[in-house]
């Protein structure tokens, strides 16, 4: 893919709970299930073809092929509506994706940032795969990546990988920063656990000179609709990546590693 189609824009989407009525500190990204019904009869209207972070990860990587029009679906932390009615959703109009799963939240017994809400189980992540869902991981605790210490930052990556990759019987291969938070030295972290690719959310649509640790992805809120959808597999309605952090950024972020020092870490949300 070169000139013209190399700066083609890509929409990753970010889905959370598909949901009636969810926990409130979800409630601003959940969809409910007629609006995401609705949103994936759009996607699939639009002519996009659905693939997969791993198949887009090895254009980056590699320049293998992309189909002409691509446009890849995610779903963060593992909520219970995934195995089951959303991945039913998804495979009835063959549609492939990504979910990432916070270990610790569909793990009993194990620590976790993220507030209580219904969780899929560990023990069902097989079934995902069963449905055509790529399986990547999404730390164990949930916290923001980009405050840790050197050896903490390690053990988010590494542990929840390892977790994965033993019910699942393969390799685990990719990653999102819960919340989008990353920095560059993050990004080397990850490529060090063995990580090939990791998407933050930046809500700005990806393209094929997307960076490959930070892949742009778009969030969905509740108050999205229909046509927003429409819009961004237009590859309008937001700007395109790669693009450096804005001031803004770098500057929360600083605030936010002085926060942590005091208060340890805190959950990326």
């Amino acid at each position: 893919m070169t000139g013209t189609a190399a700066r083609s824009r890509i929409p990753v989407l970010l889905y959370h709970a598909v949901m009636e009525d969810p926990p409130d500190w979800i409630a601003e990204f959940t969809v409910s299930p007629k609006e995401f019904a609705a949103q994936l009869d759009a996607i699939v209207a639009s002519g996009r073809t659905a693939v997969t972070v791993g198949t887009l990860a090895a254009y980056f990587a590699t320049g293998a092929p992309l189909p002409p029009r691509p446009v890849v679906l995610t779903f963060d932390d593992g909520f219970a509506d995934l195995v089951g009615p959303t991945a039913e959703a998804l495979a009835a109009r063959g549609l492939p994706s990504t979910a990432y799963l916070t270990t610790g939240a569909i793990t009993r017994g194990r620590p976790c940032l993220l507030p209580p809400a219904p969780m899929m189980t560990l023990a069902q992540a097989p079934l995902l795969e069963q449905y055509g869902m790529e399986v990547g991981a999404h730390t164990a605790t949930h916290p923001q990546l980009d405050t840790l210490a050197s050896a903490a930052l390690r053990r988010e990556l590494r542990e929840s990988k390892a977790v994965l990759e033993d019910v699942l019987g393969h390799e685990v291969r990719h990653l999102a920063y819960p919340h989008g938070y990353n920095s560059p030295a993050v990004r080397r972290a990850a490529a060090a656990a063995g990580y090939t690719s990791a998407v933050a959310v930046r809500h700005a649509l990806s393209s094929g000179n997307d960076e490959i640790y930070r892949i742009a992805r778009l969030i969905l809120r509740r108050g999205h609709t229909v046509a927003d959808v429409e819009q961004w597999m237009e590859g309008r309605g937001a700007k395109a990546a790669p693009y450096p952090d804005s001031l803004p950024t770098v500057g929360w972020r600083m605030y936010r590693r002085a926060r942590a020092l005091m208060k340890g870490p805190e959950f990326a949300g």
